[in-house]
């Protein structure tokens, strides 16, 4: 508890910083970093005895929280958070609801900022009325996927995309990037950032990543994404690498429904894997796409076993936090229900689920599943070490 009263001092803090310029159209947040000394984040074994001495003393339910990262309106509804309308501010049903399903973390969009006073203060609140400090997200690529510099309230570091960075090969550029990107999300609040995206756009009629990569090289864009984990780590910001295996040869958009993918695993090695492969010593979190990769298997990556802990943790070796892409997109969405869809990804071994499209009916599936023994609660204990090793990791918690 002294932790989070900690964590909610220095975000309000950041607020008066805001605050004492917001006469402003725009408030800047000064000097993008340069200059600051680098984030140090806690060395292993503290972070995961830390983590195991929260874990002791958490019940299922709180267990299964931490492996959920909602959007905040999932908290106001009882629904489809998808549709509901969109808060700016803790209301009482919210407040209700985080003592009653303590999430992990809030992911906050752009319909959730409006106004430079009112962000620093929201993510200070969702902070200070959970009981275990919080994940709080946000998708800041940098180019069009920028929800915060985007806004129009803040007078920060942006970038035409990160196609353009990627023209330059200039790995000082990228690292820059993420410095400077996490320097303003770290002032405001935020600890995560779903960036970089290490999607190698090779197939030219891509309609949902295109420029967000940073380029059709593997090996170029192996390299940026790495700088720019860098910098974001120096800003103290968790960052993560996504969607494994690979969303840059494919033509459909899985917000909207099935895509796949037709290469096998070696094809995927030799092109779409290069960049994760190549940061994944560095990588926190890998978030797992809901692409289908039909060598494979004929399930989502997000809900598959065989992609997610045969491939991504055996072969790969990776032992850092797997969370899906969220969970209200079409393919999985428009296929399976959520207590379904949030069993199966666990189940395939994901850490965290974001943002089902019905958070009250995901957790209550999950949490009946343990009850039932179709999972194991070593399975939850695994999961949720890893996530609060993450949270010790970056002094979240």
């Amino acid at each position: 508890m002294m932790k989070l009263i900690k964590n909610t001092a220095i975000i309000l803090l950041a607020l008066g910083a805001v605050l004492l310029t917001s006469c402003t159209a725009q408030v800047q947040i000064s000097d993008n970093g340069e200059g600051e000394p680098a984030f140090q984040t806690a060395d292993d074994e503290k972070s995961l005895k830390t983590a195991k001495s929260y874990l002791d003393n958490m019940t299922m339910e709180e267990k299964i929280g931490q492996m959920f990262i909602v959007r905040p309106e999932a908290l106001n509804v009882s629904g489809n958070a998808e549709t509901a309308q969109a808060v700016d501010t803790v209301t009482e049903v919210m407040r209700e609801n985080l003592e009653k399903f303590p999430v992990g973390g809030i992911a906050v969009f752009g319909k959730n900022i409006t106004g430079a006073q009112q962000l620093p203060r929201f993510i200070s609140d969702l902070q200070s009325n959970s009981k275990y400090p919080l994940f709080i997200a946000v998708d800041e690529e940098g180019g069009d996927v920028a929800r915060v510099a985007n806004s129009g309230f803040f007078d920060v570091a942006s970038y035409k995309s990160m196609a353009e960075v990627g023209k330059t090969d200039n790995l000082a550029k990228a690292e820059e990037v993420g410095r400077k990107i996490g320097f303003y999300l770290k002032k405001l609040g935020f600890n995560y950032d779903f960036a970089p995206v290490a999607d190698v756009n090779t197939n030219p009629d891509n309609i949902v990543i295109g420029d967000r990569s940073y380029g059709d090289n593997p090996v170029t864009v192996g390299k940026m994404v790495s700088a720019q984990l860098d910098g974001m780590h120096q800003s103290g910001i968790i960052g993560t690498l996504k969607h494994f295996p690979g969303h840059g040869d494919t033509k459909d958009d899985t917000h909207s429904g099935y895509v796949s993918v037709n290469k096998s695993w070696d094809e995927l090695k030799a092109c779409e894997l290069i960049p994760f492969i190549s940061a994944l010593d560095k990588a926190d979190t890998i978030m797992v796409s809901h692409i289908t990769v039909t060598s494979a298997d004929k399930l989502p990556s997000s809900l598959s076993y065989e992609i997610i802990t045969r491939k991504l943790r055996n072969e790969l070796g990776y032992n850092g936090v797997i969370i899906t892409d969220s969970m209200a997109m079409g393919a999985v969405a428009d296929s399976y229900t959520s207590d379904i869809a949030a069993v199966m990804a666990v189940k395939a071994g994901v850490d965290i689920i974001l943002m089902p499209e019905n958070f009250e009916k995901a957790f209550n599936g999950v949490l009946n599943a343990v009850k039932s023994g179709e999972i194991s609660i070593s399975r939850i204990d695994e999961s949720t070490e890893r996530v609060l090793t993450l949270k010790a990791k970056y002094k979240i918690i």
